[in-house]
């Protein structure tokens, strides 16, 4: 289980870093490195959901959604200096509750 959620973490950060990356060069003009780096992590987002161990790549990548929007949260407070509300920090564990049942509910 922990792997499998390191993996989560490691995918969530590369997808928003990469993606982040993307943003500020076509949307602040940043260098153009600053898309290439960006689209190179961006690849390894693509790449390390493949190494969970579950079956199914729905369950996973709708598993990797819930993850996905903790740290987005996360990500905007930190780095963008966007403080969550209740609102944000309640729908953040209302998709780990999510993810937790469709990865470890038991399954007949």
């Amino acid at each position: 289980m922990a792997v499998a959620v390191l993996l989560f973490i490691i995918a969530g950060l590369a997808e928003i870093g990469g993606g982040y990356l993307v943003w500020l060069w076509l949307r602040e003009s940043r260098p153009l490195w600053y898309g290439l780096v960006g689209s190179l992590i961006l690849i390894g987002y693509g790449i390390i959901p493949t190494l969970q161990k579950f079956p199914s790549f729905g369950r996973v990548y709708a598993a990797y959604g819930g993850v996905f929007i903790v740290l987005a949260v996360l990500w905007g407070w930190l780095v963008d200096k966007k403080a969550p509300d209740i609102y944000d920090w309640v729908g953040g564990i209302i998709c780990v509750i999510g993810v937790s049942v469709m990865l470890w509910a038991p399954r007949h």
